[in-house]
């Protein structure tokens, strides 16, 4: 089922001494979705927020709450983040025993249901919870870090889950040194949803955070209009 291509800033690349404010700019600069990247220090080598901080940025913005959890176990704490107003969780395939649960869980708490794959991990990690997500998320760095170079090598791995996915209604989003650069590429091989941190973050405000969202938008519709083709 193609969609529309969203982009998804993460604000683990903002000024997290004006968080507000970066989300606001970034809301104004054309955002789609506001990206959360959850570390525990555990389950990846860094600690950032907890739904605490997504609780008090929660009403700055309307739009989308993408939350990614690295951390490990998740599950304890999926409640209090769909308290604090995330729209979609998403979980790592990696990160517990039992990722059938977890996203049962994810559901009934209201929000959508996302699961995530390292780049070592293949995509058969999530072919029995195909028909109970609606979110896959490849990560093309290994996660713990912002700043870091796209990995290539999850192109072939993307191209497979989309095949995979079909005609369900599953949004295929792409985490990891995405930038104009290769927005394209991703997009030709299936995603639709792109998160960017430091591409999107670069500059002093609105202005320069439009221009770089735009840039990234146009190269993903570039590739995105060819996989439809």
């Amino acid at each position: 089922m193609a969609q529309d291509v969203v982009i998804a800033p993460s604000i683990l690349a903002a000024d997290f001494a004006r968080l507000g404010e970066e989300i606001a700019a970034i809301d104004a600069a054309g955002a789609d979705w506001i990206h959360c990247d959850v570390m525990d220090g555990h389950f990846v080598p860094n600690i950032s927020f907890g739904a605490d901080v997504i609780r008090a940025i929660r009403p700055l913005t309307r739009k989308t709450f993408d939350v990614h959890l690295m951390i490990a176990p998740a599950d304890p704490y999926l409640e209090a983040f769909a308290k604090a107003g995330a729209d979609v969780i998403t979980v790592h395939a990696e990160a517990g025993p039992h990722l059938d649960r977890s996203v049962q869980a994810i559901r009934a708490l209201g929000s959508k249901a996302g699961v995530s794959l390292c780049p070592a991990t293949p995509e058969s990690a999530i072919e029995y919870v195909l028909d109970r997500i609606d979110l896959v998320l490849v990560m093309t760095v290994n996660p713990g870090f912002g700043g870091q170079s796209f990995l290539p090598s999850q192109i072939g791995k993307i191209r497979r889950i989309r095949d995979m996915v079909g005609d369900r209604p599953i949004r295929l989003e792409v985490d990891g040194g995405i930038t104009a650069d290769n927005a394209a590429a991703v997009t030709a091989a299936g995603a639709d949803t792109l998160v960017a941190g430091s591409a999107v973050f670069r500059g002093s405000g609105p202005h320069d955070y439009r221009s770089n969202i735009a840039a990234i938008r146009a190269a993903a519709a570039c590739g995105h209009s060819g996989a439809r083709a």
